[in-house]
């Protein structure tokens, strides 16, 4: 087992050191993004209305794209701070999150509801149990990864206290895997059976196999999501884990919560992260919200299929679909997935000069 090189391989300390991985929207180039959303804003408009030719977003949208560069080639992360978001109603601040997605990707079906764009918001949702996403939680969560090439996160409120983000570089946590543990850095190259958490297509198994670590043509690919492979294990035809399993699994996760490995940081309202799934792991610790409707913790979640992605490995096609590079792939097509998901899908892949729809 050999270590391979990646600029998605660093330490807390490097992030900290060099802040050119975080971005920064001047003033003029927020008033001009707030008056293209405004303008091409239309109440009870469906977001698959809209085309990316609706949506010059100017300077703002220069530094965007510089950022998701960063998140696709080079620290697998990247965070923009100064979006508009006073002034801005929640649905316009969604409609903004859209636009930005239409310019970068192909947007994902996030869940059962095939929702293509997700409010990050505390529902009520149990965690733990088999249908369980954190997303509509207040709940602390375990690092994971999220189906998809891309993770973009606009935040609009935050809560009243707690939900701290956390990312570890799974590349920098496979590298201290292979150096403190080899033997279990063979077995996290091995297939783990994970959950759908009863989300999976018609033409879908409630499980797949797919290893926590592979590598396609020099670059290291991670996956992880305890809760989904503990969910798998109540699932019939799912083989137990084994003890080494397990082991590799607790020693992962500490890996990922070490001091020099987790990078923390709070999301204010206007900022914009970015992450590659691939590369990085995330997770947030748990949080109290406001009473009050209007400011309770939202954020608008994106997951994005881009069109210069790289080559999966195999591995990955169960979950992805599709492995090609530059393919619409990834995501949860969930229980909605129709005719008008598939013509979203289509139209926006040949506008970004996408040839498949995985």
């Amino acid at each position: 087992m050999i270590n391979v090189e990646s600029p998605a391989e660093w330490r807390v300390a490097d992030l900290e050191t060099d802040q050119s991985w975080v971005y920064d929207i001047d003033d003029a180039a927020r008033r001009d993004l707030t008056q293209v959303i405004k303008a091409a804003y239309v109440p009870d408009l469906p977001l698959f209305d809209y085309t990316r030719h609706n949506f010059e977003l100017g300077a703002a949208g220069a530094v965007i794209t510089k950022a998701i560069s960063e998140a696709k080639h080079g620290r697998g992360l990247a965070l923009v701070h100064g979006l508009p978001r006073e002034g801005l109603s929640e649905k316009e601040f969604e409609l903004m999150n859209w636009a930005i997605g239409l310019n970068a990707g192909v947007a994902r079906p996030q869940g059962r509801l095939s929702q293509y764009i997700s409010a990050v918001r505390d529902v009520g949702t149990e965690y733990r149990n088999a249908s369980g996403r954190g997303y509509s939680s207040n709940a602390k969560l375990d690092f994971h990864v999220d189906g998809t090439d891309l993770a973009t996160l606009g935040c609009y409120n935050i809560a009243k206290s707690g939900g701290q983000s956390m990312v570890s570089s799974s590349v920098t946590a496979r590298k201290i895997l292979i150096e403190e543990r080899p033997d279990l850095a063979e077995i996290a190259h091995g297939d783990f059976y994970f959950s759908r958490q009863n989300e999976e297509a018609p033409d879908e198994a409630p499980y797949y196999a797919q290893p926590l670590y592979d590598i396609y043509d020099g670059h290291v690919f991670g996956k992880w999501n305890r809760n989904r492979v503990q969910s798998a294990q109540n699932i019939e035809g799912v083989p137990p884990l084994s003890v080494a399993q397990h082991e590799t699994m607790d020693v992962l996760d500490a890996i990922l919560r070490r001091q020099d490995v987790m990078f923390s940081l709070y999301l204010k309202p206007g900022d914009f992260q970015i992450v590659n799934n691939h590369v990085m792991c995330h997770s947030r610790t748990d949080y109290i919200d406001y009473d009050a409707p209007e400011r309770k913790r939202l954020l608008n979640r994106l997951w994005l299929a881009p069109p210069d992605s790289k080559r999966l490995p195999d591995s990955w096609g169960d979950f992805f679909r599709s492995v090609e590079a530059g393919s619409v792939r990834g995501g949860i097509r969930g229980h909605e997935h129709d005719d008008a998901c598939r013509a979203f899908e289509a139209k926006q892949a040949a506008s970004l000069g996408m040839s498949s729809v995985g």
